[in-house]
């Protein structure tokens, strides 16, 4: 983490600024690989996150991703065993299990994706997602932990994962953004939904210009720290209570369990494939290497 000439926290894959009064952004910082997040860039983002909760002046933090796109979701380089939050301190209690199996890829992902997701949408201060581009899988998780979410017109959305074997991403809210029937629908088929139809499912609050999106966003952020900084904390609790008797937490862990099951059986086929068949090629060691 630095402090630059504009005074703006960076760290390696995020940045965190006042904006304005009452104001901060967090950027995902991460252009190059169109913001898929990696540990870093999970743990960058929670350290942002963290400032905008402990500044006493912050009253409303925007989200949003440099660059073309907003996220292109996980970075599957930058996850899987030996999985790297060993190098980070912890953020949450599940703790951390070296021991492999499913253990391990549990407490991994209860850390760095279901435990960092929760803390974020529970944080008192109201949140906005300004959101631009391609939007998938992991994306989804961060723009749906924000209280309000803001999409240019070129905006689309899609969460792929079920044909790589999986439900859907960690951060399982689905029927709360998209209703039941089209849940299933973008879950089942893949397909991507337009930013037009994300508003017309209440999963956008608002539908601008792309070249418009960061000073609309900060118009509304600016309305919103105009109130009275308990008031809006008692309000966003009151919702997310509100949602929560409705399943949302419940929900969330659950899917999560089912989420690894996928991940055991997808193991296990493998696993299987091997035994019957013997290890794939690009898996051998080089002959003379084995010798």
């Amino acid at each position: 983490m630095r402090l630059s000439e504009e005074k703006k926290v960076e760290f390696k894959h995020a940045t965190y600024e006042i904006v304005a009064p009452g104001v901060a952004k967090i950027m995902q910082a991460r252009p190059e690989a169109r913001n898929a997040q990696n540990a870093q860039l999970t743990y960058d983002l929670n350290d942002c996150f963290d400032l905008a909760a402990q500044d006493e002046k912050v009253k409303v933090v925007l989200l949003g991703g440099e660059g073309p796109h907003f996220s292109s979701g996980h970075d599957l380089r930058g996850f899987g065993p030996p999985f790297p939050q060993r190098d980070f301190k912890l953020v949450n209690t599940w703790g951390m299990v070296r021991e492999g199996g499913v253990h391990s890829r549990y407490s991994f992902e209860q850390e760095v994706f279901m435990g960092m997701c929760q803390r974020w949408r529970d944080m008192p201060k109201p949140t906005i997602a300004m959101v631009q581009g391609k939007c998938i899988a992991g994306g989804l998780m961060l723009a749906w932990v924000c209280d309000i979410i803001i999409a240019s017109d070129d905006a689309t959305f899609v969460d792929p994962v079920v044909a790589m074997g999986v439900l859907g991403v960690e951060y399982f809210n689905h029927p709360y953004e998209l209703g039941i029937r089209k849940a299933k629908e973008h879950l089942f088929t893949g397909d991507w939904w337009d930013a037009e139809e994300a508003h017309r499912l209440g999963m956008v609050n608002q539908v601008v210009k792309r070249d418009n999106l960061e000073d609309f966003s900060l118009e509304m952020a600016k309305k919103i720290a105009e109130r009275p900084m308990f008031a809006l904390k008692m309000a966003k609790k009151a919702v997310n209570i509100a949602q929560d008797n409705m399943g949302h937490r419940a929900t969330q862990e659950t899917s999560l369990a089912l989420h690894h099951m996928c991940h055991a059986h997808n193991a296990e086929v493998e696993m299987m494939a091997v035994r019957q068949e013997g290890m794939p090629e690009k898996f051998r060691k080089p002959k003379e290497a084995a010798e």
